[in-house]
């Protein structure tokens, strides 16, 4: 709620009755503000003050929905400027542009093309969210498309048809998949309508930021709500001052002709120009990226770069402390000790794994952080290693009693020595000499 708790107070009828739960409306109020409590537990506030907290509880841009069950995407409902100040919630949707100029054939192997890419990384399934079927021929040729593309796709879908009829007879097949509507003609009541019978998105251009504010407020007229933003083809630069401005005017002036997310199609032919805007987009502040090719290792670029942005900054990915083993381990395999940072841990797990020596893998918990940070913050040392080993009552598992540590902590390795009664060999520093100092210590 953008309101603080007096101002609230001031909205309230200052009975102190207690029928809302609390001892005095300032402090139903000060609840209010903190969203702990909804504005129906006070049975006595006018309807004019529930139209101005309702108002106010409404998130500064708008929460958008494209696409149904598996294959939902959630974009907008950004509260910040800067991760840092709380954090990004929806990731940005990345999606390709198939066209119907194209024989069938052809877009349904690049659907599966896209539908294939996977990047498992820190322990999480990274793939592409949307394809958008691309009307570039008649009206028969591009229902088809999107009849095809419809029955296979697994990922969400945008429908940019040239024309009314187009849109309307790709909706009668698409509905049910809420698709995201993306107008390539001059829209006009029928648009509107079509997105209030399918209940589907929308998207509303303007070639600046007024002029959306002058296109959102006509459609907000015609009853639609949910709408996606787009200023328009613009350099990098340009989109990018749109994207801040207009993230600024509904963030910090409460600008809801502006409070929603916006889509940027990104046409640049060079490959590094694509991926390099692309991924500023990301960063600034677009809630989907559409390419018109996009290949596996752009993709890959991309969906990393969108969890790095997307992750909570103060909260770092984590796994579970514990005991991993990989591979058809034995009572003789070595145990490496790591942090239980994801990034980490799954770095080392994929050299282990290289290696083909069967090994156990000992996550301490060091909050999600890594080796040399954990070690500076006194959360991975020693003691805390030796506690780990005992928690998981390592002497059970194994019969060797030695224990690998990173070789950026071997000034541990006498102290640990010392509490384990175990024998510490120091391993390589970078997770990348792993296989081959397994590979030499198994003979």
């Amino acid at each position: 709620m953008g309101m603080s708790g007096l101002d609230i107070y001031k909205l309230l009828p200052k009975t102190n009755c207690r029928e809302c739960g609390f001892s005095t409306c300032l402090a139903f109020a000060m609840q209010l503000a903190k969203k702990a409590i909804e504005t129906s537990k006070c049975p006595y506030l006018s309807e004019e003050a529930k139209k101005i907290l309702e108002s106010a509880s409404q998130p500064p841009i708008r929460l958008i929905t494209i696409g149904r069950d598996d294959y939902e995407l959630k974009i907008g409902n950004e509260t910040v400027m800067f991760r840092h100040e709380e954090k990004f919630h929806h990731p940005c949707g990345i999606g390709c542009i198939l066209k119907d100029g194209l024989t069938l054939q052809q877009n349904i192997q690049n659907l599966e093309r896209l539908q294939s890419i996977r990047l498992e990384r820190v322990g999480q399934l990274l793939k592409l969210n949307l394809v958008a079927i691309k009307q570039t021929k008649d009206t028969e040729t591009f229902v088809k498309t999107v009849e095809e593309i419809s029955r296979r796709s697994q990922l969400g879908l945008v429908l940019m048809a040239k024309d009314i009829s187009g849109l309307q007879e790709a909706l009668k097949i698409t509905a049910d998949k809420k698709p995201l509507i993306y107008p390539l003609f001059e829209a006009d009541e029928k648009l509107a309508d079509l997105a209030k019978r399918y209940l589907c998105p929308v998207v509303v251009l303007a070639s600046d930021l007024e002029g959306l504010s002058k296109r959102v407020a006509e459609f907000n007229n015609r009853g639609i709500a949910d709408i996606v933003l787009d200023s328009g083809k613009k350099t990098l630069v340009g989109k990018l001052w749109d994207l801040t401005q207009a993230r600024r005017l509904a963030l910090k002036r409460h600008s809801r002709s502006l409070g929603y997310p916006f889509i940027t199609v990104i046409d640049e032919e060079e490959p590094y120009e694509k991926v390099l805007s692309a991924a500023a987009l990301i960063l600034k502040y677009s809630g989907i990226i559409l390419m018109d090719e996009l290949r596996i290792e752009e993709a890959l670029v991309l969906l990393t770069v969108r969890q790095n942005i997307y992750t909570d900054p103060q909260k770092p990915l984590q796994i579970e402390p514990k005991l991993y083993s990989v591979g058809k381990t034995t009572k003789t395999s070595p145990l490496l000790v790591t942090t239980n940072f994801s990034l980490t841990y799954y770095t080392v797990l994929g050299e282990v794994e290289a290696s083909k020596v069967p090994s156990y893998i000992l996550s301490v918990d060091t909050e999600g952080m890594s080796v040399l940070t954990a070690w500076a913050a006194e959360k991975f040392n020693a003691q805390k290693i030796a506690q780990a080993i005992q928690k998981n009552a390592i002497s059970d598992v194994i019969d060797n009693k030695q224990v690998i540590i990173p070789g950026y902590v071997a000034m541990m390795s006498g102290e640990l020595e010392e509490q384990l009664g175990w024998k510490v060999i120091v391993g390589p520093k970078e997770a990348s000499g792993i296989p081959s100092f397994l590979k030499h210590i198994s003979h």
